[in-house]
């Protein structure tokens, strides 16, 4: 679909133009141990692509293959060392085309 300047892409096909290029190495990596002393697990709420999950055991998995990059869940963590966030390797990474 093609658009005008005057006509807005709505939520759902700005995802659905989205393009996800996935690098072997994580560009966001969580430390489990460092997640289960926390009360408040912020990242887990603040992501907008719900890519932190909350373990039984009070840890936290995350996916990064989805990620957005907005860094949302370093800003928000309040546990020094818990997520470490580095830019992905050139040519991978989100991608937002425009129709």
């Amino acid at each position: 679909m093609s658009y005008n300047a005057h006509q807005v892409m709505s939520f759902d096909e700005r995802i659905g133009n989205t393009e996800f290029r996935i690098h072997e190495r994580a560009h966001i990596v969580v430390d489990g141990d460092a997640c289960r002393g926390c009360s408040t697990q912020e990242c887990v709420v603040a992501c907008p692509a719900r890519l932190f999950v909350p373990t039984s055991d009070g840890g936290v998995l995350f996916n990064y293959e989805q990620c957005f990059e907005c860094g949302t869940c370093y800003l928000v963590c309040n546990t020094q060392g818990a997520i470490t966030w580095t830019y992905p390797q050139g040519g991978h990474g989100v991608v937002f085309h425009r129709t």
